[in-house]
């Protein structure tokens, strides 16, 4: 499992600031259609420097708790991503399309 991790880990990687990716994007793009929930399991173990605050749900909103969501928002924010007031970003302007 540490290996698909690793792969998950280097897609994350490479998502450029400014950009977003989903969990389903990542997975799709190493070949998991019905792989957002591994994403999400991965992004648990997530290795420091990772830029984790850039992978949003398929609604381009966060998955984290209150304290998660407030740090992502401000990350995101400070990269020029702006989330709308219900915590949503848009998915049409901001998806990472590389993958």
């Amino acid at each position: 499992m540490s290996s698909l991790y690793d792969q998950i880990y280097a897609v994350i990687a490479r998502i450029p600031s400014g950009c977003v990716a989903t969990y389903g994007q990542i997975a799709l793009a190493l070949g998991m259609p019905n792989g957002a929930r591994t994403v999400g399991w991965a992004m648990r173990h997530c290795p420091k420097g990772l830029p984790w605050h850039r992978i949003v749900n398929a609604q381009g909103k966060s998955s984290l708790s209150a304290e998660g969501r407030d740090l992502q928002r401000a990350l995101l924010a400070d990269e020029g991503v702006h989330m709308d007031l219900e915590g949503r970003v848009d998915l049409k302007r901001y998806r990472w399309q590389e993958v």
